[in-house]
């Protein structure tokens, strides 16, 4: 199973900016924290413009988090930016400008959670350490329990995946489990997909047990679903949107404008972004994204 992946996966890989083997691990960290529930298209020009912009973490933390924001454009999810911000400030200040490669210290950061620790681990600094998304946890459903999703995460997956990695006989993982562990989600990606799986081009179709099985259609537990249109992440991005495209602080006014479709939606949105750090209102009670007017003259922009 490991040698059939390998050998599709040096054909099959997609030339993707963030694997070359010249970058570091700070921009293997952009790349991961932009790529959380984000494809992988609306991500490489952000991530190609941000590493010229911020090549270490020190320019990053020199910049105001609104204008981090600002750059963060349409990615989705903007707390990811902010996190990457603060974590850009530590990294600076505490890590001599660089991405640690143990995966507990990078636990330590600001934003960095499982995934991103281990991908950072894996891909950045070749740790022989398993890391689990969601196409890997498909791969495995399939492959492994002969399901054809893998419902809701579990603990199991992390296990899962690490009993997967190569190992040489005295039960180590060999150097080659890196490459293994970004082959699995790369698998996952361009063939085991979550629609239209393309088993006829998988390297390992004749050991897949769901494929044995007859396919049979998953009958686990309902899997969470995420909606966007009319939804108070939907009302945040449109009350963002304002801010990002302003030079200067804004009246409420022309965030009430910006989502008219629901008053008390758009109130409890605009609560929200202040709540999670995401909008500041200056102290001449106009909004402004954070960091940026703190000390300069306000200046509503109501246009």
């Amino acid at each position: 199973m490991h040698s059939d992946i390998l050998v599709w996966f040096d054909d099959a890989r997609r030339d993707l900016p963030w694997r070359d083997p010249e970058i570091t691990g700070w921009h293997v960290l952009i790349s991961e924290i932009m790529l959380q529930q984000t494809p992988v298209a609306r991500v490489v020009d952000p991530w190609q413009e941000w590493v010229r912009r911020w090549p270490v973490p020190s320019a990053m933390a020199a910049e105001p988090a609104g204008e981090v924001l600002r750059a963060w454009g349409k990615l989705g999810y903007p707390r990811r930016a902010l996190r990457l911000h603060d974590c850009a400030k530590v990294l600076a200040a505490q890590h001599d400008d660089r991405v640690p490669d143990d995966v507990d210290v990078l636990l330590g950061l600001p934003g960095v959670g499982d995934y991103t620790a281990r991908a950072v681990a894996c891909f950045a600094y070749g740790q022989a350490v398993p890391v689990v998304d969601t196409n890997v946890r498909r791969v495995i459903a399939r492959a492994v329990h002969g399901q054809e999703q893998p419902g809701n995460p579990s603990r199991r997956d992390l296990a899962d995946a690490e009993a997967l990695l190569p190992r040489d006989d005295d039960g180590a993982p060999t150097a080659a489990a890196p490459i293994f562990s970004a082959a699995l989600m790369e698998l996952g990606a361009l063939v085991c997909t979550a629609r239209n799986p393309a088993c006829e081009q998988c390297p390992i179709v004749d050991r897949c047990r769901w494929v044995a099985r007859g396919r049979p259609s998953y009958s686990g537990p309902p899997r969470r679903t995420q909606k966007y249109e009319g939804t108070d992440r939907q009302a945040r991005g449109k009350l963002l949107d304002v801010l990002r495209a302003s030079s200067a602080p804004v009246e409420r006014a022309a965030l009430d404008i910006a989502w008219t479709r629901d008053p008390g939606q758009r109130d409890r949105a605009l609560d929200s972004l202040l709540t999670d750090g995401l909008i500041e209102v200056t102290p001449a009670g106009l909004f402004a994204l954070p960091g940026e007017y703190a000390d300069a003259a306000d200046q509503a922009v109501t246009d």
